[in-house]
């Protein structure tokens, strides 16, 4: 397992941050311009081959035969279900709920990390996480009209669920497994299911190949897959998953920010409000709590 320097997971935790964070504004414009589980599939496929092709040097770490169920479990978990659970989702309900619900994700990896890996849960923890998960709330507030259908609510919980299991498998099981290799196998297998999906129930043709549409997928190739999910998985490899998903309550907030200052979307107290709960929720889950000194007998 690679140890990581304060430094290292700080810059890495930031990288993961403002990727995600300003991913989902970029995306955002470009599915104007292309179905959505056709550009969820090429930019994840895509991705994964451009790793495979520049990891070839190094294909002896593969080890396919002892490894295979962890690319393939990884790639259900954190692509096919993730990635296309929210494409599907998001056309039954407000994306500021949809983005609500799925991050229960750090709540669930807390939970799951307790029961599955032993991972301390303390009381600081316990708070810090429903703090976390009160603050994408207030920032989501803005996004809650509409109307919202029952599928829309399942389909969200599902997608925090598939993530979930997805991270703290990864955690697990990919202790043995070469992150880069496996982010590679993980992006190419479930790129091809979607992909393949988006081809049977979308048309190509509705793809409209313009500057819009470009800089959505080549960002998402380089950047919102390959790149992201090598620094999500090193860090969850290196670190306590509970606390890693923990920086991910970040995100919501960065993306409602970008919005605000890039396009004008108006400031709400809710947005401040947001920002301090997700930040103390940050600090509470990530403090080390200091064992008790033991009492002498007198």
């Amino acid at each position: 397992m690679k140890t990581l320097t304060g430094p290292q997971r700080l810059g890495m935790i930031a990288a993961l941050v403002l990727i995600w964070g300003v991913s989902w504004s970029i995306y955002k414009v470009a599915l104007d311009y292309t179905p959505p589980l056709l550009f969820a599939g090429l930019r994840t496929l895509i991705g994964g081959l451009l790793l495979m092709l520049f990891l070839l040097p190094k294909r002896s770490r593969i080890r396919w035969k002892e490894n295979r169920k962890v690319y393939l479990v990884s790639a259900l978990l954190n692509v096919v279900l993730f990635y296309g659970l929210q494409t599907i989702g998001l056309l039954y309900m407000p994306s500021g709920l949809f983005t609500v619900l799925v991050y229960l994700q750090p709540v669930l990896v807390g939970l799951l990390a307790w029961v599955w890996l032993n991972e301390r849960m303390n009381p600081l923890k316990a708070v810090g996480l429903l703090l976390g998960f009160l603050g994408v709330i207030s920032v989501s507030l803005g996004g809650f009209s509409g109307h919202v259908a029952v599928i829309g609510v399942v389909l969200a919980i599902a997608t925090a669920i598939s993530w979930a299991f997805g991270t703290v498998f990864i955690k697990k099981a990919g202790t043995s497994v070469d992150s880069l290799w496996l982010v590679a196998f993980q992006c190419t297998l479930g790129g091809i299911v979607l992909t393949l999906s988006g081809s049977l129930t979308e048309s190509w043709s509705d793809i409209v190949w313009n500057g819009a549409y470009w800089t959505g997928l080549l960002f998402g190739v380089f950047f919102g897959i390959a790149l992201s999910w090598i620094l999500y998985i090193t860090l969850t490899q290196a670190g306590e998953a509970s606390q890693v998903a923990s920086y991910t309550f970040l995100v919501p907030l960065l993306s409602v920010l970008i919005g605000t200052l890039a396009l004008h979307e108006p400031f709400s107290r809710f947005l401040l409000l947001g920002l301090v709960l997700i930040g103390t929720g940050i600090y509470l889950v990530n403090r080390k709590v200091k064992p008790k000194p033991a009492v002498l007998a007198g």
